[in-house]
């Protein structure tokens, strides 16, 4: 385990680099995921205000729970326009999990609740007879050139936590199967999302957040 001095010595050890900002809206757990960045010597920080959003090079939101409740958390922090308005900036943004749903325009998991609109289409619910929620160690199959993949192998595992699934669309350059194809990575320009749990994922899943600290 990584306490917080080891936080903060990774984070001035490697000062010069790209700073990324990890989104806390309040309702995710982020020890994992902070655990994964400092064990690499990546320089980040927990942020939950707009004005250290504005300031970092890299924005990753890692989402557990609900649709709704993150799309609500984050607009009730002002947290929404700062994400969507520095991504459109040109800063690198990676969502995880549900930080990737909300990406698209909508969920059926949150009806008449809009998310970031900056990928189209809609996240959708596993139907009958899949066990709901997909959970485990699930291989991806590459689409195409990854950045986000790059010395990841066709047909790795990754560990999924997910009841709702992104559409496959011009963007996704890898997908998993629960039942139906979807979306397990989606890049485009400077927006990249993974479905599946990185920081839970072994080795795999650290050199994919390597890669991200890299780009």
């Amino acid at each position: 385990m990584f306490n917080g001095r080891a936080v903060e010595e990774a984070i001035t050890i490697h000062e010069g680099s790209a700073v990324i900002a990890v989104v806390d809206y309040g309702a995710g757990n982020l020890r994992s995921v902070e655990n994964a960045l400092s064990s690499m010597g990546a320089s980040f920080r927990v942020v939950s205000n707009a004005d250290d959003i504005y300031s970092a090079q890299k924005i990753m939101l890692p989402g557990v729970g609900h649709f709704a409740q993150i799309a609500r958390e984050l607009d009730a922090r002002g947290l929404r326009e700062a994400v969507v308005g520095h991504i459109a900036s040109g800063a690198m943004f990676l969502g995880v999990c549900l930080g990737m749903q909300v990406l698209f325009e909508k969920s059926d998991e949150a009806i008449g609740v809009p998310g970031f609109g900056v990928l189209a289409g809609t996240v959708a619910q596993f139907g009958a007879p899949q066990r709901v929620p997909h959970m485990g160690w699930n291989s991806i199959s590459i689409n195409g050139a990854s950045r986000l993949l790059r010395n990841i192998e066709d047909g790795q595992h990754f560990y999924f936590a997910n009841s709702f699934f992104c559409p496959v669309t011009a963007s996704t350059t890898a997908t998993t199967t629960h039942g139906v194809s979807f979306s397990a990575v989606i890049e485009r320009d400077n927006i990249f999302g993974v479905q599946f749990h990185p920081e839970k994922s072994g080795r795999a899943g650290l050199r994919v957040l390597q890669n991200f600290v890299d780009l």
